[in-house]
């Protein structure tokens, strides 16, 4: 290493940034992140700097710049737009005996600014030392996908109750029970929202002395993987797979997912498959909530979102039944994927109000979904498992009074490398969908826009639709 790296100590210590301008100001945007006194050496600020001067967030001096203005400051930023300048700066800030910074002159530079991960009290900083920003800041990235969110609170909480530690657990305990505290139920049940109940169980171990020696208890999450690519699961699903001790997955789950998964964690394939029942939903409730009564992490892995066509309800009653501690992890929908993909709002100002989600695939016997009563003007349908009832979607709104010629967009396989997206009629859809092979994981979209907002009385897209386009007719039968 060529510089060392260590944390300087803010409180009641003043930070010197020489520049008005937007050089200055990256600089104090950093350092708002401390409570250190901020001084601005500059005649002139720009418009940020000024507001920070003007809520007391910073102090502003003007004129002569020496070596007194940087006496006994932490540390010093110097950029004023000016390489000259700078430089003389520089000199000056030596001649004071401070770490200095100087912007984008790496060989003028003391200290080095590094690429923060901010969970405070925790903090995680990566360096380059001035090398490559670029790859801090890619660094940086990954380890905020490890990081929960809610570390730096739970660090807190554990902070205040450091004095309380040293009073009632004896020392030769007091490892174990921060271990219990960081790795078991405490942290845990924090990471789950429940902070008041994580603080209970942290105070109740210290009256007793000791970290609890019950039977470790399970908990399980059940995670959205999203539409497919692994760069659009959430932080916290990421860390969900990270903790699993056992991964329940399904067959629409990408494997470039599960790479995300520690790699000692237990895989387990659920997936159901249209016309199978291997793994019928109850079997597996079982074997979840089995795998949870052991004491594991388990993670209820499931494309999209699970509380939306997830059969997350049926999960969710089986952890409660058993007394299991469970939480869902939203994933991003399919219908939102394939909008952002089309760069197609699903809901637009004055054409588009409404959107409804409907599945083309119900329960062995059960009664098809009046589709017809949701195709009014302003709505977006978006039909989840519906290329094998496509026809059917197709001949019931089009005789319920939808134009035949109403466009739909197939979106298969949404932010996977074999993604496709097509666009044809109601008329045709069923015949397009076994024309280009398209089967599974995909999502049809049929938008109808509010007749207000077209022109010359035509309709949009060649539809011609009042504000409900289903027939008197249909109304009739309806009553």
């Amino acid at each position: 290493m060529k510089s060392f790296p260590m944390f300087i100590k803010t409180t009641n210590r003043r930070v010197v940034i020489a520049g008005g301008g937007e050089q200055a100001a990256q600089k104090a945007r950093l350092m708002l992140k401390t409570d250190a006194q901020i001084v601005l050496l500059a005649d002139n600020l720009d418009d940020e700097l000024r507001e920070l001067v003007t809520q007391c967030r910073a102090t502003q001096v003007r004129g002569p710049i020496g070596a007194h203005s940087f006496a006994g400051a932490a540390m010093v930023f110097i950029g004023t737009g000016c390489p000259g300048v700078d430089a003389s700066l520089h000199a000056i800030a030596k001649a004071a005996s401070v770490p200095v910074n100087v912007v984008d002159q790496p060989h003028l530079c003391d200290i080095t600014t590094p690429s923060l991960v901010d969970r405070d009290p925790v903090v995680v900083a990566i360096g380059t030392e001035g090398t490559a920003p670029v790859l801090a800041r890619g660094i940086k990235t990954q380890v905020e996908q490890l990081l929960d969110p809610s570390l730096g609170s739970f660090a807190a909480l554990a902070g205040r109750m450091r004095g309380a530690v040293a009073m009632r657990v004896p020392r030769a305990q007091r490892r174990a029970f921060w271990g219990w505290a960081f790795r078991g139920a405490p942290w845990q049940t924090h990471k789950r929202g429940a902070e008041r109940e994580a603080a209970t169980q942290l105070k109740e171990a210290i009256q007793k002395g000791c970290a609890p020696k019950t039977k470790t208890t399970g908990a399980i999450s059940l995670v959205g993987a999203g539409p497919g690519a692994r760069d659009l699961l959430t932080l916290r699903a990421v860390e969900r797979l990270q903790e699993a001790d056992i991964i329940f997955y399904d067959r629409l789950v990408d494997p470039e997912v599960l790479e995300l998964a520690r790699r000692d964690a237990q895989r387990v394939f659920v997936g159901k498959v249209v016309g199978a029942s291997a793994w019928p939903q109850e079997r597996i409730c079982a074997v979840v909530v089995a795998a949870a009564k052991q004491g594991k992490r388990v993670v209820r892995l499931k494309s999209g979102d699970p509380m939306l066509f997830g059969r997350a309800a049926e999960e969710l009653n089986a952890a409660r039944e058993a007394g299991i501690p469970i939480e869902v992890v939203p994933g991003i929908t399919a219908a939102s994927a394939a909008a952002s993909a089309l760069k197609r709002p699903l809901t637009s100002r004055g054409q588009t109000d409404t959107v409804v989600f409907t599945t083309g695939q119900m329960r062995q016997g059960a009664k098809l979904p009046d589709w017809h009563l949701h195709a009014t003007a302003g709505t977006t349908l978006a039909f989840y498992m519906a290329v094998g009832t496509s026809d059917t979607i197709a001949t019931q709104l089009i005789a319920q009074g939808l134009p035949a010629s109403t466009p739909v967009t197939i979106a298969a396989d949404i932010s996977k490398p074999s993604q496709r997206m097509l666009d044809t009629r109601l008329e045709t859809l069923g015949r397009d969908i076994a024309q280009h092979g398209i089967t599974g994981c995909s999502i049809l979209l049929v938008t109808l826009p509010r007749a207000a907002t077209r022109q010359s009385g035509e309709a949009a897209h060649g539809l011609n639709l009042t504000d409900n386009p289903v027939p008197a007719a249909a109304h009739a039968q309806r009553a």
